[in-house]
This record gives C-alpha cells, sequence and structure tokens, in this order.
C-alpha cells in the first residue's frame, strides 16, 4: 500500500470518530471518487485506539466484505463507541487517542499435531492467530506478540479470549488459521 493511502486512511479513521460525535456522515467529507481503486476493493482490517500507550478500543473484521475504506470508517466508529471492553470514547478523549490500522491479509489453516508441532508453525511477530473450536472463537493480531511473547502465554491468552479455558490449547485441538498484516500508525 502506498504511503498517501495509508495516511488517507488514518485521517479517514480519525474524521469517522469525529464525524460521530458531530452527528455528521463521514461521506460527506469523503467522496468515494477520492478512494483509489486499491481502497475501493473488499479488504479486511482492524482499527485500533490506544490512550497513553494503552488500548482504548479494539474492532476489526476478519474477512474482507466490504471496500476497505468502508471497513475502515465502520471500525473506526466501533472502536471508538462500541467496544465492549470499554465505556465510548469522550469527545474530550479524542485528542489523546492514537489510531493504528492493520490491513490483514487471507488467513490459512494451519495442519498440527500438538502444541509442540503448533509452535513450530506459528511464527511470533508475524502471524496473527484465529482460533476457534465449536461456537468459541478469538483472534489476536501479531502486534499482541509485543505483550505475550512466548507462544504458551500467546495460546492460553488467547483461548481465554474465546471463552475456552487457558490450558484449552495445551489439551485439544481447536482449528488455528494464521493471517499477516501491514499495519500502520499516526
Amino acid at each position: 500500500m502506498e504511503h498517501s493511502e495509508k495516511i488517507l486512511l488514518l485521517k479517514l479513521a480519525r474524521e469517522s470518530i469525529n464525524c460521530h460525535f458531530k452527528q455528521q456522515n463521514i461521506r460527506d467529507l469523503f467522496k468515494q471518487d477520492s478512494f483509489s481503486a486499491n481502497l475501493k476493493k473488499n479488504g479486511a482490517s482492524f482499527v485500533t485506539l490506544t490512550k497513553d500507550h494503552n488500548l482504548r478500543g479494539c474492532i476489526g473484521s476478519l474477512e474482507a466484505y466490504r471496500p476497505l475504506y468502508e471497513d475502515i470508517i465502520s471500525n473506526a466508529v466501533n472502536s471508538a463507541f462500541r467496544d465492549p471492553r470499554f465505556a465510548p470514547l469522550g469527545k474530550n478523549e479524542l485528542k489523546d487517542i492514537k489510531i493504528e490500522i492493520s490491513i490483514l491479509s487471507e488467513r490459512s489453516e494451519v495442519k498440527y499435531k500438538n502444541f509442540a508441532d503448533l509452535k513450530n508453525k506459528i511464527i511470533p511477530q508475524k502471524h496473527g492467530v484465529y482460533l476457534s473450536f465449536s461456537y468459541n472463537s478469538a483472534t489476536f493480531l501479531p502486534q499482541v506478540w509485543d505483550q505475550l511473547p512466548t507462544h504458551e502465554q500467546f495460546f492460553m491468552h488467547l483461548s481465554q479470549k474465546a471463552g475456552l479455558s487457558p490450558d484449552f490449547i495445551f489439551k485439544s485441538k481447536p482449528k488455528i488459521e494464521t493471517y499477516t498484516v501491514e499495519h500502520f500508525e499516526e
């Protein structure tokens, strides 16, 4: 993705949140023809908000089912106002928020025999991981490896996020898919 497209998407994310406060339609500020063909292609993204280096909201899409710029608009607003882990963003907080965007590749299933085999196939800092088992699922972006640097920590927390026991990954074989991201921030 070109640098100018990244800058435009970061601006779009911030203005989407700002327009929500003002009860304006972001599409009045950014017309569809202002986006390159690359940004009009279906894309999956996560928008992460941090305040003082602490997570303040993170919502995203795992599947590319709408134009990337539309995905950014929706995920920016949802990160600010609909992440169930946080109270909705206050207008006075917007100036203190840093926005990060992650554009996801398609997922690829990892075939593995046991946890030791899985560890050999998952590359920290490179792979985002989507874990699913029955009706439970969760994902961690590759950036989460910064906070959970070992495979054990990473997968225990991911299992918990999916509503499973922390040691689930050691006792069972959930479906594991990986993806990579192109991420950039303000």
